[in-house]
């Protein structure tokens, strides 16, 4: 087992070319592995951790429905915004600026081999991060990322999540809203939920701007700690 993760952070990258980074990784993976299985040998496989921010961007899952993206191409321009399909799962979800991205590229061999554990993790360090700023992140049953206040009147999210695995190698990650400007939710029927209300750290504590990277050094922490790995 290699629980070493490579630390890489790619600052702001169009999310077209972030994917293509995060394939070539995935795909260095896997190759790996497969030599590993036809020569029978043992070569410790890599784990990578990316943080990047994106331009705005629309990314709809691959078990998605295009209905939830409220916009046409002509508006897409006027807001300076992109639309991909992508092969991970969940539905619609928005990526802009004030907001930290996460991919996690792992081989789960070398951790545990459980999918759902692996999301409830994500979700774990995203909790612990949100503890520091007086934050109750909480789990929504039967769905994947972190809310505040769902089991009362107005249940928000904070945080989306989205992945895909294939021979155990993850790829894609979570969202989480830092700075974001919460207008650009509204072109879309977040995650296919008409009920969903997106909200960003700065809008639950009411300040105008927090320090990103204070929340970066947090998750990376966090992420070091549930998952028992060590930052290369």
């Amino acid at each position: 087992m290699n629980k070493k993760v490579k630390f890489i952070d790619l600052g702001l990258m169009d999310y077209k070319k972030a994917w293509d980074y995060q394939q070539n990784l995935f795909d260095e993976i896997i190759e790996i592995k497969k030599k590993n299985r036809q020569n029978n040998t043992n070569n410790i496989t890599p784990n990578y951790f990316l943080f990047v921010e994106h331009p705005h961007v629309y990314t709809l899952g691959k078990s998605g429905n295009i209905s939830n993206l409220l916009i046409d191409e002509n508006q897409l321009k006027n807001k300076n915004a992109s639309f991909y399909k992508i092969n991970r799962g969940g539905d619609i979800t928005y990526h802009g600026p004030g907001q930290i991205v996460c991919y996690p590229i792992l081989d789960l061999e070398n951790f545990f081999t459980d999918i759902h554990k692996y999301l409830r993790f994500l979700e774990e360090v995203i909790i612990l991060s949100l503890n520091n700023f007086g934050l109750k992140g909480e789990r929504s049953e039967g769905k994947t990322g972190v809310w505040l206040d769902v089991n009362r009147p107005f249940p928000r999210k904070i945080c989306a999540m989205g992945v895909r695995a294939s021979r155990w190698v993850t790829m894609h990650g979570f969202a989480l809203n830092v700075n974001v400007d919460l207008n650009y939710f509204n072109n879309i029927i977040p995650c296919g939920l008409s009920n969903n209300i997106v909200t960003s750290i700065a809008n639950e504590i009411d300040i105008p701007f927090v320090d990103e990277s204070d929340i970066r050094l947090l998750i990376k922490k966090n992420f070091s700690e549930v998952f028992d790995a060590k930052f290369i």
